[in-house]
């Protein structure tokens, strides 16, 4: 019998006895002075964390400042982090630093999710809980895309083991934007129809949140919406259903929903912030809806398994008439080799709309 019994504690399965080391890789000053932070220049990729043998990553803490402590405009899109697992080439998280930690639009706010947390100041400190184990390697690299010098705290804590049982998933994130989404104009039809009627029988034009191969579990995703939409009638966004395709499924799948905020397991098209350990509302939006939007929706007690493959996917707006901004960053465990991720975009293309600069398109 393999030593690791529990690779990941949890309150129930604390008192057992852990055949493991508690090890930390983190960002002290190694002089045994106060500078404890890395600086990372424009266009600088560094290693934070290079590890031999078994193991298993389980928390990640950090927080980030511009030079002199001055943030630099939308910074939390232009540092990226990577992470690989074992020998691979093609990293198996790859998403601007913000999102990674549960929150897009390049913004931080307090929150409280069992994965992922922002905590004060202003949800400035990142945590991550998501057990990543590894074999025999793991490397997590930071990419600073922003103008000036970046400044980076952090810890990586994590347990080192004798053997990795061979059943163990490798974690993987990757984050997706579509900006606009491929909506339709209302035309000469009313508000009501436009946002409500028609029939989507493919979901090929859904918003996809993630597509992979290979065997696995999907634990879910952050969801940021910026409604782009110039009008005074009701606008709420978030008419779509949720449709998840496994193992290469045709319409309708096996999991379909019922629309965005039921997906998030919310209801009545809501405004109030809220979070709890799988569900939650960071950011609410304006009123009639205006602005951004940011949910997210973990599954944690509800892991979706897939043999070959997945497709995660939901409307925007109901039948996809929806033109908006739409962002997110898929949690999911497979087996390796994983599917190979589309190219970042380049940060020009991550980058926050400026309502003050966006010229409205349609109504």
């Amino acid at each position: 019998m393999n030593d690791l019994l529990y690779p990941a504690a949890s309150l129930s399965t604390i008192a057992y006895a852990r055949n493991a080391k508690r090890n930390r890789l983190s960002s002290f000053d190694r002089t045994g002075g106060n500078d404890d932070r890395i600086y990372l220049a424009p266009g600088e990729t560094r290693t934070i964390a290079d590890i031999a043998g078994a193991g298993c990553i389980n928390h990640i803490w950090c927080t980030l400042a511009g030079e002199n402590f001055v943030e630099e405009k939308n910074y939390l899109r232009k540092v990226v982090l990577r992470m690989y697992w074992d020998a691979e080439e093609n990293p198996s998280v790859e998403a601007p630093i913000g999102d990674f930690f549960g929150m897009g639009h390049a913004q931080c706010r307090n929150f409280v999710s069992l994965p992922l947390q922002m905590s004060p100041e202003n949800g400035k400190s990142f945590n991550c809980w998501f057990p990543m184990p590894y074999a025999t390697r793991a490397r997590i690299e930071v990419l600073n895309e922003c103008d000036k010098q970046t400044i980076f705290y952090f810890y990586v804590d994590y347990e080192a083991y004798n053997s990795l049982p061979d059943n163990l998933l490798r974690f993987h994130a990757v984050w997706h934007r579509e900006c606009p989404t491929k909506g339709r104009k209302q035309g000469g039809i009313t508000n009501r129809e436009w946002l409500f009627e028609g029939k989507n029988t493919t979901g090929d034009e859904n918003y996809v949140i993630l597509e992979a191969e290979g065997r696995g579990h999907y634990v879910g995703c952050n969801i940021n919406i910026h409604n782009l939409r110039d009008t005074a009638k009701w606008d709420w966004p978030g008419e779509g259903d949720d449709m998840i395709f496994i193992d290469g499924e045709k319409w309708p799948p096996t999991l379909h929903g019922t629309g965005t905020e039921d997906y998030v397991n919310m209801a009545w098209c809501p405004t109030q912030e809220y979070s709890a350990p799988y569900h939650g509302l960071i950011l609410g939006g304006k009123d009639n809806w205006k602005g951004r939007i940011s949910y997210y929706r973990y599954h944690i007690q509800d892991p979706i398994m897939f043999e070959k493959s997945i497709r995660v996917t939901i409307e925007h707006g109901h039948n996809n008439h929806r033109s908006d901004d739409w962002s997110s960053t898929a949690y999911w465990y497979q087996s390796e080799p994983h599917l190979k991720f589309k190219p970042l975009l380049p940060v020009k293309l991550r980058l926050p709309i400026d309502e003050e600069e966006f010229q409205w398109e349609w109504k």
